[in-house]
C-alpha cells in the first residue's frame, strides 16, 4: 500500500495475510482558517494478475487555538494599548488572573510575549500572553483589541547561572557571548522562560551601568522591591566581582558586554535562565 501526501515522498506500507499494514498520519495547521488535506491511499494485492483499489479521504481541519511562537525561531510580541485584565481561558466571563498595563513600574511603554491566538463563540479574537506575576511563568488571556500590532523577533538569550554566561542566539546561531554576575544564593537569579520587556538608559547609580533591560521575571524572594522585584539584566561598577553570584536576583555584566549586548537584543526577545 503507498500513501502519498499532496505530491510529498510516497509512504510504502506491506502487509501479509492476517498482518495488516497500520499507518499513524499526523495532519498540522498553524492557521486560524481551515486547511483542506487530500489523502489518498493505493492497496496493491502482490502476484499476477495485479489488483488495486484507490481510496481518497478528504480531510478539513479548523484548529480553534493559533500558536504564535515559531516557526522555528520566531517569537512574537506587542505593546498594550489599553490596559486590560489577563483571564484564565478566552472569555470575558473568565476567572482573573493578573492585570496587564499600558506602562511597566519604570513606566516604559509595557510590551507583552505573545503565546497563542483564539477566537471565542462571539467572534472576538483573544491573545495569550506571558504575564509579569509571582510564580513566574504565569499567561493569560487578554482582547487582541488591546494591544499593538504583531512584531517578531528571531533572536534568543539564553543566561546560565551555574556557569556564569549570558548568551544571545539569532536564528540559531550564538552571535554574543560574556560572563555574568548572577543572584546569590539566599537572592537567587529565578529559572525559568521569560522575556525582554524594557530597555533603561541614563541611571544616576552608577551599579547599574549603562543600560539596563527588564525582564517579565521576579524575585520570589524580594518581593517588596521596587517593582516587586522585577529582575533586570544590566552593568556593574564592580566588574572585578564577575563572573559570580553577586546580586540580589539581577544578572549583572560588564559595562562593555553590556553596551554590545544593547546593539544586538530587541525587546520582545525569550530568556531561557537556568
Amino acid at each position: 500500500m503507498r500513501i502519498s501526501l499532496l505530491g510529498d515522498a510516497p509512504v510504502r506500507l506491506d502487509s501479509t495475510p492476517g498482518n495488516p499494514a497500520v499507518g499513524v498520519v499526523r495532519f498540522v495547521s498553524r492557521t486560524g482558517s481551515p486547511r483542506i488535506f487530500a489523502l489518498t491511499v493505493v492497496a496493491r494485492t502482490r502476484g499476477t494478475p495485479s489488483l488495486a483499489i484507490t481510496r481518497t479521504v478528504v480531510v478539513i481541519l479548523r484548529t480553534p487555538v493559533v500558536s504564535l511562537v515559531g516557526p522555528g525561531a520566531l517569537s512574537r510580541w506587542a505593546y498594550v494599548l489599553e490596559g486590560s485584565t489577563a483571564r484564565a481561558a478566552p472569555n470575558p466571563s473568565a476567572a482573573a488572573v493578573a492585570r496587564v498595563p499600558v506602562a511597566t513600574s519604570d513606566g516604559q511603554p509595557n510590551v507583552v510575549r505573545l503565546l497563542a491566538q483564539e477566537r471565542d463563540a462571539a467572534g472576538r479574537t483573544w491573545v495569550r500572553v506571558a504575564l509579569t506575576v509571582l510564580p513566574n511563568g504565569r499567561a493569560g488571556w487578554v482582547r487582541r483589541s488591546d494591544l499593538s500590532s504583531y512584531r517578531r523577533v528571531a533572536t534568543r538569550l539564553v543566561i546560565d547561572t551555574r556557569r556564569f554566561t549570558v548568551t544571545l542566539y539569532r536564528n540559531g546561531r550564538r552571535v554574543f557571548r560574556a560572563p555574568a554576575g548572577v543572584g546569590l544564593p539566599a537572592s537567587p537569579t529565578p529559572r525559568g522562560n521569560f522575556y525582554i520587556r524594557e530597555k533603561l538608559t541614563d541611571f544616576q547609580d552608577a551599579a547599574y551601568g549603562p543600560v539596563a533591560f527588564g525582564t517579565n521575571a521576579r524575585s520570589p524572594v524580594l518581593t517588596d522591591w521596587p517593582g516587586g522585584g522585577v529582575v533586570g539584566i544590566h552593568g556593574t561598577n564592580e566588574p572585578s566581582r564577575l563572573p559570580g553570584r553577586v546580586s540580589h536576583g539581577c544578572v549583572r555584566l560588564r559595562n562593555a558586554d553590556v553596551l554590545r549586548l544593547e546593539r544586538l537584543l530587541p525587546l520582545g526577545t525569550p530568556v531561557t535562565i537556568r
